[in-house]
């Protein structure tokens, strides 16, 4: 007898496969359309533009650093850093250079808008940028290094026309300068010889890491040049010159940068923009590392403490002082001090303030004032870009400490001079009432206080006295003899 074919282990058999089949053909898609709005992600992410429109210092290095890893966040394709400044702190502008060489997006320093500069730690920056570009009509250089130091100390860099006048004094003498000859005449001073050369490396380093003149560069070191957009473009100091952010765009759109990561190309054209505006920290960072703000919070700091410790109230001058001293502490660790010049305004304040408690007919305060006012001067880089106290608020300040020692001088020598109307020095003389007299003591009411006097004389109730001394609360007394004044009256 034939046994007949069972086609059900088949059959199951093909519909696991086709299952299986299925299951890999969804995955795949799933996978695909991950991809696919992965790129459309990173491709509608807009161009992130960070704007430092002041002098480089430590508030505008935090928003950059912090707008530059915001942008790694959010994948940006590019990040745009609107440049206008005349300069500020090697530290800041150090700062902002490694955290644009470390980003792994791509970033373009665009000076703009029209009218504005990169001058020197600007120039720095631009040339640390994957892409250097300019707008019409803006200029870029001066980057020698400003030390901190007493005016005259150093010599001044040489300009370009006395390089070029030594350059023909060589021809003259038969001597053929090379090309690319430094200066024979260097800065007198050695600390400034020493920053010269590191910031003319540095700025060489960075323009040979990006591909850009660096003959140039090292000029605008060593001899404070600058440079227009369109010289700029020819001389290969910029990548590009546009009219705007969109111009900007569309230029580079197609060029190849290298970051760490290896070489991306820029697909910026037509590309959305983000503009990001510091954050009311940042705002309020810029605020106070204002030196001449810095100068001011610390003198109200401290006078508001000397009125608290002179003269206790309600502790308002105290808090506020306090308030304002730690903000101005605050902002001194932030900026280039010159402990020197702190110092001396220290010295200052405190003899203004010894003035104050024990007069001395001025000497001790005029001294003070002195040595505020060199201290102010001596306390920030008035040559660096934004970063200096301008001399009219130091005299401004030095003579309000003035006006406040001849106030307080003048009314200390009018309260010497006024007779005393108060107190146990002005009792003697005066004229009192015997209250009564009781167990061996006497009490009189003189001035309208009760007090226990004493007399050699008899003293009975209602007996007119007058005080002719003080021993401790006792009163010595007399009888009074004068005759008290009759009180007239109104007639009509």
């Amino acid at each position: 007898m034939a046994s007949a074919h069972n086609p059900l282990p088949g059959r199951i058999a093909q519909a696991a496969r086709r299952g299986r089949r299925v299951i890999h053909l969804l995955f795949a898609l799933a996978v695909a359309l991950l991809l696919i709005v992965m790129a459309t992600a990173v491709a509608a992410a807009p161009v992130m533009v960070l704007k430092v429109q002041d002098a480089i210092g430590p508030a505008s290095a935090d928003d950059i650093i912090h707008g530059l890893g915001k942008a790694k966040d959010r994948c940006a394709p590019l990040v745009v850093m609107e440049l206008d400044t005349p300069g500020g702190l090697d530290t800041s502008m150090r700062q902002i250079i490694q955290a644009m060489l470390a980003s792994p997006i791509p970033v373009a320093v665009y000076v703009h808008p029209e009218g504005a500069r990169a001058a020197s730690a600007g120039t720095y920056i631009l040339y640390a940028a994957h892409i250097a570009a300019m707008a019409p009509a803006t200029t870029l250089g001066a980057a020698t290094p400003v030390a901190i130091s007493m005016p005259g100390l150093g010599k001044p860099p040489a300009k370009e026309g006395d390089a070029g006048k030594d350059k023909q004094s060589d021809k003259d003498s038969g001597k053929e300068g090379k090309p690319d000859a430094k200066p024979a005449a260097g800065p007198s001073d050695a600390m400034t010889a020493k920053q010269v050369h590191d910031a003319a490396a540095f700025i060489r380093g960075l323009a040979q890491l990006r591909g850009r003149n660096a003959d140039w560069a090292e000029r605008a070191v060593r001899e404070a040049v600058s440079l227009t957009a369109s010289e700029a473009l020819r001389d290969q100091v910029v990548d590009v010159v546009a009219k705007d952010l969109p111009d900007l765009l569309s230029q580079i759109d197609g060029r190849t940068v290298r970051i760490q990561a290896g070489d991306v190309k820029l697909a910026t054209r037509g590309l959305a923009l983000e503009t990001r505006l510091p954050d009311w920290r940042h705002r309020l960072l810029s605020v106070i590392a204002n030196p001449s703000l810095a100068l001011i919070l610390m003198m109200i700091g401290i006078y508001g403490l000397f009125l608290e410790f002179s003269s206790p109230s309600f502790g308002v001058a105290g808090v506020a002082g306090a308030i304002c001293l730690l903000l101005a502490m605050f902002a001194l660790q932030l900026l280039p001090v010159n402990y020197a010049g702190l110092a001396l305004i220290l010295l200052g304040l405190g003899l203004i303030g010894a003035e104050l408690v024990m007069p001395s007919l001025g000497l001790i305060g005029i001294g003070g004032v002195i040595a505020f006012i060199a201290g102010g001067i001596l306390l920030f880089d008035r040559d660096a870009p934004g970063f200096g106290v301008p001399l009219p608020l130091i005299l401004a300040l030095a003579a309000t400490s003035a006006a406040v020692i001849l106030l307080g001088g003048g009314m200390a020598v009018k309260a010497r001079r006024r007779p005393v109307v108060s107190g146990r020095e002005d009792l003697p003389g005066e004229s009192g009432e015997v209250l009564e007299v009781a167990d061996g003591e006497t009490w009189s009411l003189v001035r309208g206080e009760r007090w226990r006097v004493t007399s050699q004389q008899p003293l009975v109730s209602g007996q007119r006295i007058r005080v002719v001394g003080v021993r401790g609360l006792t009163l010595e007394v007399q009888i009074d003899t004068e005759p008290k004044p009759a009180t007239q009256g109104v007639t009509s």
